[in-house]
């Protein structure tokens, strides 16, 4: 019969049609499969169930996030070849071969049902995707898990977006200045001038707007959690007379104009029905001749144009809701709202970095991070940080920078004839 971990292992290669890239250990200490830096660990029956019961990445999310199914050693190493695994394989096994491997899975798993899905998953939701209401309820899942969480992962910061590394941004609190300042000299904000920040978070790009450019900015996020944390660090800051924090959806924000709007790691969350909205309500909210920074991942074109599927782990635990975009479909959307697109800029390697040092922050204090949430919800984001920075590696997921105007009446766009001169030192243009 073989040990438990050679049966799992044989199962899952005849069902997959090919050998696991890995090694695997069973829940009875068994161990099969090439040597390497990480293991996958199969705890007990109950993460067969549940992969069984739900195939493909919502049953492997539930197995994770309860504790059944287990990596040790380099999870960036597993992740990678599980991808390939996975996920860019373009041979696939015959069905014949797959449906004779289930009945081994089901026996060795047993007659048992798997156990009901962790607390940490999302429950049934109702509704017609990216209404108000819906799309407070899966921001508040995502951001309101506690201020105190956020910052053991995120750092003093508390930036929740890819920092820009290079030049003399050695760690992540560097990177992390230098992104924000990055994104205040594309914006061209000078003193006195009004500035939108759409999805503020914790209130750090407003902040260090206001600070260091002398703006008066608006800054409107839907969770609680996080308005209260950004209204406190301002009054901290000594700003609260330059700086508003409001909880407000960005539909319901009409007090424009704004000489300048930023828009970081918030547009996955407006889903592609409401793209279009989106783009002509900030146009809307936008001087004439004022500029855009919309900062958001993007995924693959998909070559047939099917459909979007979401991502089932991300969608039950992480980001409910959460579409991305191929990027070539936002600067058309945001054209056609009538915004001129004057600059994209990639960052994809600086995500995977920014994501790895947030893993590191989360293990080093994973027993403080275990306390103030659930060890449920530590592996989650665990699981899917680490994940995130191997989709941004093997380039499966991209993150843009897109600086964007609204033109004036005669066409005039604010902009130097050297466009990037954001890159050279925070200053007044010299050709001026």
């Amino acid at each position: 019969m073989g040990s438990a971990a050679e049966r799992i292992a044989n199962l899952l290669g005849r069902l997959l049609g090919e050998e696991l890239p890995f090694r695997l250990r069973a829940w009875d200490g068994s161990e099969t499969g090439p040597p390497g830096p990480g293991v996958l660990v199969v705890r007990n029956r109950d993460a067969l169930r549940r992969m069984l019961f739900r195939p493909g990445e919502l049953g492997l999310a539930r197995a994770w996030v309860a504790g059944d199914l287990d990596a040790e050693g380099d999870l960036y190493e597993l992740l990678h070849r599980l991808s390939g695994l996975l996920w860019e394989r373009e041979a696939q096994p015959s069905k014949r071969a797959a449906l004779q491997a289930v009945p081994g899975l089901l026996a060795l798993a047993g007659p048992q049902l798997p156990p009901p899905p962790p607390p940490e998953e999302i429950r049934r939701r109702t509704g017609r995707r990216h209404t108000l209401r819906r799309d407070r309820e899966a921001i508040s899942h995502h951001y309101d898990v506690g201020n105190r969480f956020y910052e053991l992962v995120l750092g003093p910061s508390m930036v929740y977006s890819c920092a820009y590394w290079g030049g003399e941004a050695r760690t992540l609190e560097q990177a992390q200045a230098a992104k924000l300042d990055l994104i205040c000299r594309k914006l061209d904000l000078r003193e006195g001038q009004r500035l939108l920040d759409v999805g503020c978070g914790w209130g750090s790009m407003v902040l260090h707007a206001a600070r260091e450019y002398g703006v008066r900015a608006v800054g409107i996020t839907l969770s609680q959690e996080q308005a209260a944390c950004a209204r406190k660090r301002v009054a901290e800051a000594g700003l609260a007379d330059r700086i508003e924090i409001r909880v407000q959806d960005y539909r319901r924000t009409s007090d424009g104009p704004f000489d300048a709007i930023s828009s970081i790691g918030m547009a996955e969350h407006v889903g592609d029905d409401r793209y279009r909205e989106y783009a002509a309500r900030l146009l809307a909210l936008l001087r004439p001749g004022g500029r855009l920074l919309n900062h958001q991942i993007a995924r693959r074109p998909d070559p047939d144009d099917e459909p979007y599927e979401l991502n089932a782990f991300i969608d039950a635990y992480v980001f409910p809701d959460g579409e991305l975009a191929p990027v070539g479909r936002t600067v058309a959307l945001l054209e056609q709202a009538g915004f001129e697109v004057r600059d994209l800029e990639s960052l994809r390697e600086h995500y995977a970095l920014t994501l790895r040092e947030w893993v590191r922050n989360l293990e080093e204090n994973w027993p403080q991070a275990v306390s103030l949430t659930t060890e449920g919800r530590a592996r989650v984001w665990r699981l899917y940080m680490a994940a995130s920075a191997v989709a941004f590696e093997r380039a499966q997921i991209g993150i843009n920078q897109v600086l964007a105007v609204r033109a004036t009446g005669d066409g005039g766009s604010g902009l130097p004839l050297r466009t990037r001169a954001w890159l050279q030192e925070a200053g007044p243009d010299p050709s001026e």
